[in-house]
């Protein structure tokens, strides 16, 4: 936009600028024709255009698109140190549902506008917000990452057993990567065996697990998501009751934690086939997509104990994230 107002004096100089700076910006004319229309060299008409912008006779403004929460967004990464937020619309009345699918659509526009093609990403096996996710994600047309792994036990009960290999095999199959299963259910028995399967049966798993560069997951409440649930994997009714006798809000990937983003290890922790707590927390981008109400303190503890570092919710999560006085954040 060119400014008609100058704080320097108005001679032959400043003409030049503005001249040069309204048939640029103004008239869309391109630097070389501006140059044989005014009879200088385009090296010239570069300067002047900077100079421009240097006087104040350009000033740069960014037009936020209807929709786009710019503003929230920065409030939410200078507050909780994230790398990036991520805010979608949603109204004030709208369901689960509605909110589920608002959140999976800007999810996946954000990973078809930041995926480059070298990342080994981990994702979760049962959260039905990356499911909502997959189901709005069209296949790149070039290779957008080498390998997708589940970063929790993919094996359930037969009816939803498919979602979990869904999320894995279609999240590969469009981003052109390949596929990389964990063969055991999400929580078993006792931890013998689960030390057992972590080292005879996942030795390769475990492996890829400290090679990952960017982890998709769902952030979980106490209570289990319907998905979930049919699949067997999540604790029961006793075990969810002695996590929240310890303060627990959340989940990622089975690890729980507290209002603070504190992790709860203990037995339950040692039942489950996750990717280990260090592990997980050495990936350099974890991108948590999750929202609704039901889910706002789970994903504000998540956000404060950095198990995500990026966050993709709505704008009412990220408003009442922001409610939190700044000492307690």
């Amino acid at each position: 936009m060119v400014s008609s107002r100058l704080a320097v004096p108005v001679d032959g100089q400043v003409r030049l600028l503005t001249k040069v700076a309204r048939m640029y910006h103004e008239r869309g004319i391109r630097q070389a024709d501006i140059a044989k229309s005014l009879h200088i060299s385009q090296a010239k008409v570069s300067r002047l255009l900077k100079r421009a912008v240097d006087l104040g006779i350009v000033r740069t403004i960014v037009v936020v698109s209807q929709g786009v929460h710019a503003e929230l967004e920065e409030q939410l990464e200078e507050r909780f140190g994230l790398l990036e937020a991520v805010v979608v619309d949603v109204d004030a009345d709208a369901d689960e549902g509605d909110v589920l699918g608002a959140v999976g659509s800007v999810a996946a526009s954000h990973l078809e506008a930041t995926l480059s093609g070298g990342d080994r990403i981990g994702i979760s096996s049962w959260s039905q917000t990356l499911l909502a996710m997959l189901d709005r994600m069209r296949p790149f047309k070039v290779p957008a990452a080498e390998t997708v792994v589940q970063l929790l036990g993919g094996v359930g009960s037969p009816e939803v057993q498919v979602q979990a290999h869904r999320l894995l095999g279609e999240l590969a199959r469009m981003l052109g990567a390949d596929p990389v299963a964990v063969q055991a259910p999400g929580v078993v028995a006792d931890r013998r065996l689960r030390n057992a399967l972590m080292k005879d049966a996942l030795g390769d798993v475990a492996g890829r697990w400290s090679q990952l560069t960017m982890a998709l997951v769902g952030i979980g409440s106490i209570e289990p998501s319907e998905l979930l649930a049919e699949s067997g994997n999540a604790f029961s009714a006793a075990d969810r009751q002695r996590l929240l006798d310890q303060g627990a809000v959340g989940n990622v990937c089975h690890h729980y934690f507290t209002a603070e983003g504190t992790h709860i290890g203990g037995d339950l922790e040692q039942r489950t086939i996750s990717i280990p707590v260090p592990a997980y927390l050495a990936i350099p981008r974890r991108v948590g997509v999750a929202g609704g109400a039901h889910k706002h303190a789970a994903v504000r503890a998540a956000v404060r104990g950095g198990w995500v570092n990026v966050l993709v919710t709505d704008a009412i999560t990220a408003r009442t994230l922001l409610e939190l006085a700044p000492a307690d954040a």
